[in-house]
């Protein structure tokens, strides 16, 4: 079992906590408000968990999770950071994050950002393709026909092996979409984002409790295919 370092603690910071410390994972969060604002969450996991700075957070933890608002990609910290795998969960809403040009006009994804930031790091973009809710829900044991793949991204061949061991060990299968690049295959908008949920991207925001089905490879190689740029759109 590992720790679990996670730089951001909203809905899918603290789904990912859940489903790591069910899994015998020790956790680490924190947020951009300090620890004692995490305190009923941390109470709320478990003995396995404790809240503690960014800084902390990176430094604690084997395998790193940054789910941050991509605005606040700047301020984690890389120093800690280095050498180390980290989940990029980011994805880019321009009225929440301000115009990013590279990103409009697609000449870079959010994770290539991420990674420049954290030069030092083995950035793999994972929990794009799964809402919380699905996140929560859908989580089955290795080997059973329902379980679900999360689609995953990345340069380092060794950086996505780690990330596929973790997920199978909170529920998960990983589907790989290729390189950091290829990213923009799952990002917000495309068939294979967040909103997959009853075999398709309709319905209600965020899905209600209940509404996921199995994400399968045969979808995801689907959703992933039909990806449009959004100048296409």
């Amino acid at each position: 079992m590992r720790t679990i370092g996670l730089i951001g603690s909203g809905n899918i910071g603290s789904t990912v906590a859940r489903l790591a410390v069910d899994a015998g994972h020790d956790v680490v969060l924190s947020n951009s408000r300090g620890p004692e604002t995490l305190a009923d969450l941390v109470a709320h996991l478990g003995p396995r968990a404790r809240a503690a700075t960014p800084d902390e957070a990176a430094r604690a933890g084997d395998l790193v999770v940054v789910t941050v608002p991509l605005a606040a990609v700047d301020r984690v910290p890389a120093a800690p950071l280095a050498g180390k795998v980290v989940i990029d969960t980011c994805n880019y809403y321009p009225q929440r994050d301000g115009q990013v040009t590279e990103l409009d006009d697609e000449s870079t994804t959010t994770s290539e950002l991420v990674q420049r930031h954290l030069e030092q790091s083995r950035v793999v973009k994972g929990f794009n393709n799964i809402s919380y809710v699905q996140l929560r829900e859908l989580a089955r044991p290795s080997g059973s026909p329902d379980r679900s793949v999360l689609a995953i991204a990345g340069d380092d061949a060794d950086a996505k092996a780690e990330v596929t061991s973790f997920l199978d060990s909170i529920g998960y299968d990983a589907y790989d979409a290729g390189p950091l690049a290829e990213g923009w295959r799952y990002q917000r908008d495309t068939a294979a984002y967040a909103g997959l949920y009853n075999g398709d991207t309709t319905g209600t925001w965020p899905p209600p409790p209940g509404s996921g089905v199995a994400i399968t490879p045969e979808v995801m190689r689907e959703k992933l295919a039909a990806a449009e740029r959004y100048r296409d759109m």
